[in-house]
């Protein structure tokens, strides 16, 4: 049997059905993205034909280079044939490398849920898996609520499996659906699961209603299934899913376990995590395993004196290995790391003792106290670090600009807003004045410093401003609160970037937002300056 563990993240459909979660087709494909570049081996996309996000994601697919793509759905319903299901059709004929089936492996959900024969629901197991392994190459069963229906009636919900093998399912995937079992159920169902189907084809994906997902799939891996499935931060709905980054974290830093992924970069996990909170615009968990910001937090006294000379008697790993840091709490010594291991991925080459290390270091502490957030705003770090430690051209300054929103009514008295941004922006020894109309204050502005300066800057014109988030960091003062606001845009080669900006005032935060991504877009394409100048 082999000791290799595959990822299996169900982010973007299992978080989505957290409350309060609601995904844009543009988080969808940054996550897959960033999973994709971490080394995860499948991401599940969503459910085609389920809701207009999902379709418009499957639609127009992240080109993922190490993950492979999984489509959900379900089997064929009871009375359909393979090639007269429209559900079943919708996900074997779009873009994903390979299709996950849900299907009942509890007789009594079979009987009195969907209404049909344990003989059917087995037919409609295994015709789904033939049609979706001959149309995509790979197939696999969720088995929903299956250590209900193991304990309940063990030789069907084994006859579920059997039947999804033999139709030639790479997995079958055993669901802890109601999050109700606790690790030693799990182990003994698995074991015994294990003694019928090969280990190697076995998956295990478990909600977290007893706060024991985690260790409920750490269970399962050690009773025999070499598949794991989590999400980013254990969204999901009620109480979340497995965290798959704590998963990971567990199984390639404490464990013999292969998990695909080098050890060194595990510690891009707590970037991995981080970023999936900027998308969502929340703040991240404090005391989050492994890669919330106590993690690794030690207050004074005592405990202080022995961790300076020894920290392996505090800290269970060392705090680089996930992206972490450790933080004195009475004098935080943290961050340098971090820092020159966002240097290496941005490529910039630097003694880590240049005293200019240390300022930088100062200056994000600083800034991150004022309410910047540099983990999910990659272009404004890398601004930030290059003019503190190089150079990064003066491509233009903003000398003024106004926004003026107007509400009216039109003839048939509907209310219509007009909102118009006038900004002077220089350029050299040139000052253009430029108006625009947008469809918001930002998108104006956005459209009025863009006009102001393409005429110079070819390279500006192929932008397009692909999400816009708003945070409110102290809501406390409420009308007097300080925003954080978080841009993304793209271009016509398909790149994407990130900024951030930090004002009381939303309008001077967007602006300031903005100025960041046109002039990382900018500096990234070598932009000549006009007229030959430094």
């Amino acid at each position: 049997m082999s000791d290799r563990i595959f990822l299996f993240d169900t982010t973007l459909r299992d978080g989505g059905q957290t409350q309060g979660v609601d995904f844009s087709a543009a988080d969808k494909r940054a996550i897959a993205e960033a999973l994709d570049a971490f080394g995860i081996d499948y991401v599940e996309g969503g459910w085609p034909g389920a809701n207009p996000t999902d379709d418009a994601f499957f639609a127009a697919p992240p080109a993922l280079e190490t993950a492979k793509l999984v489509a959900f759905g379900m089997t064929r319903r009871p009375g359909r044939s393979v090639d007269n299901d429209p559900g079943l059709s919708a996900v074997l004929n779009q873009g994903a490398g390979a299709a996950c089936l849900v299907a009942k492996t509890w007789d009594f959900h079979v009987t009195d849920a969907i209404n049909t024969t344990p003989e059917e629901n087995l037919s409609m197991i295994g015709e789904s898996i033939e049609r979706a392994t001959a149309k995509l190459g790979e197939a696999m069963l969720d088995a929903e609520h299956f250590f209900d229906g193991y304990k309940a009636n063990p030789d069907y919900a084994l006859s579920c499996l059997e039947t999804a093998y033999e139709a030639g399912a790479r997995w079958m995937v055993l669901c802890d659906t109601n999050g109700g079992c606790l690790p030693g159920e799990i182990h003994e169902i698995v074991a015994a699961v294990a003694k019928r189907l090969p280990g190697d084809r076995l998956g295990i994906h478990c909600h977290d209603d007893t706060g024991n997902a985690v260790a409920n799939s750490l269970a399962a891996v050690d009773a025999g299934v070499r598949q794991i499935q989590g999400t980013l931060n254990g969204l999901g709905e009620r109480c979340g899913n497995a965290n798959i980054i704590t998963c990971m974290a567990n199984l390639g830093l404490k464990t013999d376990y292969d998990i695909g992924i080098p050890t060194e970069k595990l510690s891009g996990l707590r970037g991995l995590s981080r970023l999936l909170d900027e998308r969502l615009n929340r703040p991240s968990a404090r005391q989050a395993p492994y890669v919330g910001d106590s993690a690794f937090a030690h207050k004074g006294g005592l405990h202080v004196s022995a961790i300076e000379k020894n920290p392996a008697l505090y800290e269970h790993v060392t705090p680089e290995s996930v992206g972490n840091h450790r933080t004195i709490v009475v004098s935080d010594q943290a961050g340098r790391s971090n820092i020159l291991s966002r240097f290496k991925e941005i490529g910039i080459e630097i003694d880590p003792k240049d005293p200019d290390v240390f300022k930088l270091v100062d200056l994000v502490k600083r800034r991150e106290h004022d309410g910047y957030a540099y983990d999910g705003a990659e272009a404004s770090f890398e601004l930030l670090a290059r003019r503190m430690l190089q150079h990064v051209p003066s491509y233009f300054s903003l000398d003024s600009f106004r926004v003026m929103d107007e509400r009216r009514f039109d003839g048939a008295k509907d209310a219509v807003s007009i909102c118009e941004a006038t900004v002077m922006v220089r350029v050299g020894e040139t000052v253009r004045h430029e108006v625009a109309v947008g469809n918001g204050p930002v998108n104006a502005a956005d459209i009025a410093l863009r006009k102001a300066l393409t005429p110079f800057y070819r390279e500006l014109a192929d932008l397009t401003l692909t999400d816009y988030k708003v945070r409110i960091l102290n809501s406390s003062d409420g009308t007097r609160a300080v925003t954080r606001v978080m841009i993304e845009t793209s271009d016509a080669d398909g790149n994407r970037w990130n900024t951030v900006g930090v004002s009381a005032n939303i309008l001077d935060a967007s602006v300031d937002a903005l100025m960041d991504s046109l002039v990382y877009k900018l500096f990234r394409d070598g932009a000549a300056l006009p007229g030959g100048q430094d």
